[in-house]
């Protein structure tokens, strides 16, 4: 074989694993980027129906899983992923399992 042939070969082969490998980081950095606005923007509109329909600072009530998804137009499951990374909701403990209500601030 040629010298310059397999020179062309090695540099086409070589600029593609190298073009494809800055692609897919491009691509799951954009991923990423969604992935980390959509929970921002969902949390702040859980938080905001939250602050919104929680009443007197001191009894904020707890609401279920299903009464937040229904309100915000989400899925349970993603309002449990909202609330539960969220630090600004606590979940109940006890009997009342699966409720969420907002963490009381500090006077």
């Amino acid at each position: 074989m040629d010298q310059e042939l397999i020179n062309d070969i090695i540099s086409t082969t070589v600029g593609g694993a190298v073009g494809g490998a800055v692609a897919g980081l491009a691509l799951y950095g954009v991923q990423q980027a969604h992935v980390w606005l959509v929970d921002k923007l969902d949390t702040k509109r859980v938080l905001g129906w939250m602050r919104n329909n929680a009443g007197e600072h001191r009894n904020w009530p707890f609401r279920t899983t299903r009464t937040i998804a229904s309100y915000n137009n989400l899925t349970e499951d993603r309002v449990r992923y909202i609330c539960s990374h969220c630090p600004d909701i606590y979940m109940s403990r006890g009997l009342n399992e699966d409720r969420w209500t907002l963490k009381l601030e500090e006077d």
